[in-house]
C-alpha cells in the first residue's frame, strides 16, 4: 500500500527526511506549502511533490493526503500537530516535540484522546547501527553500564537561523541536545546532575553540555554545540567489561561503523548506508496502514521535553 503524504514548509531537511526515503520505499509526496510560494513551487518540481496548496491548513485539510510531515521551525510543532490530530490526520514531526514539557502534554492528550499518532521523528531509533550499539550495551557484551557520551557538533547556522531565535524555540540543547538525553533515557533511567551552557542570542544557548546519572553510579554526558569547524555526531557507550562507538549515530549513511572494544580485542562491524530516515519512514508508514508497533510514543515525547526543560533549568537557563 502507498501512503500519501503531505508536507509542511519547504525546509531544508524535508529532502533527506522525507523525500528520498517516500520515492525510494514508494510512497506519494501529494502536497506541500509554505510561507513562500515561489520557493514552494521549486520545492515541489524538484521533489516531485504533486502540488502545490496555499497554506499549512489546506495540506492538512487535503483529502487525498493520509499523513502529515511537520519539519517546521520548533515553535510551530505543537499548534500544527494539533491541527493535524484535530483533522484525524497521523503525525510524523521533527524533533523536538514541542517547545516544552506543558505543550508537549498537551499535544499528547489531544493525540491519545483522538487516538491518532503523532510520532517524534527520532530516526536514530531506526538504523540497525544503533539497534546494534543498544544491544551490545544490554546483553553483558561490554559488561554493565559505566559511562554514556553523546557528542554533537554542527558549524554554525545563518544568523537569521531559526535556531538562534528564543522565540521559534531555538537553541543547541533543543536542536541537538534532545537527541542526547533520549539515549540516555533509552539506556537506563537517568537524573540530571548539572548542565552548562552559553548564550549566542538572549536567551538561546549555542552550546549546551549536560551530565546526568544513572541509578547504578552510571554516569552520561551530552556534549552540544552550534559553532564546530565541522559535523561530528558520536555515541559511546562505556561498560565494566568494554566498550562500543557509534561513529555516526546521526548519518550512518556516511558512516555506518560501529567499533567494538573488549578484552578479546577490537572489532569494526559495518551496518549499512541506508538512511536512518528510510528506516523511520518505512516504520511509520507500516504503523500508519498496517498498525505495525513503533519504538517510541507521546509518553516518551512528553518525557523528552522534561528533561530538556530540566537541562535548561539546571544551567540557568529558561525553557522554551
Amino acid at each position: 500500500m502507498t501512503l500519501r503524504i503531505g508536507v509542511l514548509g519547504a525546509s531544508r531537511i524535508a529532502d533527506l527526511a522525507v523525500v528520498g526515503p517516500a520515492h525510494e520505499l514508494g510512497h506519494r509526496l501529494v502536497a506541500v506549502a509554505a510561507r513562500d510560494r515561489g520557493r514552494t513551487e521549486q520545492f515541489a518540481e524538484k521533489h516531485g511533490v504533486e502540488r502545490v496548496l496555499d497554506t499549512y491548513a489546506d495540506v492538512i485539510a487535503d483529502p487525498e493526503v493520509d499523513a502529515i510531515y511537520n519539519p517546521l521551525a520548533n515553535s510551530l510543532h505543537a499548534p500544527w500537530n494539533l491541527a493535524a490530530v484535530e483533522a484525524g490526520k497521523p503525525v510524523l514531526t521533527e524533533k523536538p516535540f514541542a517547545r516544552n514539557r506543558s505543550e508537549a502534554a498537551r499535544v499528547a492528550e489531544a493525540a491519545d484522546a483522538a487516538g491518532i499518532t503523532v510520532v517524534e521523528g527520532f530516526h536514530y531509533l531506526y538504523h540497525p547501527v544503533t539497534r546494534r550499539a543498544f544491544e551490545l550495551a544490554a546483553d553483558g557484551t561490554i559488561g554493565d553500564l559505566h559511562h554514556v557520551e553523546v557528542r554533537m557538533a554542527m558549524p554554525s547556522p545563518d544568523a537569521s537561523d531559526p535556531r538562534w531565535s528564543f522565540e521559534l524555540a531555538g537553541g543547541a540543547l533543543m536542536d541537538l541536545g534532545c537527541y542526547g538525553l533520549h539515549i540516555m533515557r533509552r539506556l537506563g533511567h537517568p537524573s540530571i546532575i548539572r548542565a552548562h551552557a552559553a548564550e549566542r542570542t538572549p536567551g538561546v544557548d549555542e552550546w549546551c553540555d549536560v551530565e546526568v546519572g544513572f541509578p547504578n553510579g552510571a554516569t552520561g554526558l551530552s556534549a552540544n554545540t552550534m559553532t564546530a569547524h565541522d559535523y561530528s555526531f558520536t555515541l559511546q557507550i562505556v561498560g565494566t567489561k568494554g566498550d562500543v562507538l557509534v561513529h555516526n549515530f546521526i548519518k550512518p549513511h556516511e558512516d555506518d561503523r560501529l567499533t567494538i572494544r573488549t578484552p578479546a580485542g577490537t572489532r569494526v562491524e559495518h551496518h549499512g548506508t541506508r538512511t536512518s530516515y528510510s528506516y523511520q519512514l518505512e516504520a511509520f508508514a507500516s504503523h500508519v496502514l498496517h498498525r505495525s508497533p513503533l519504538p517510541i510514543d507521546t509518553a516518551d515525547a512528553v518525557e523528552n521535553m522534561a528533561f530538556v526543560d530540566a537541562a535548561y533549568r539546571a544551567a540557568g537557563m529558561t525553557p522554551r
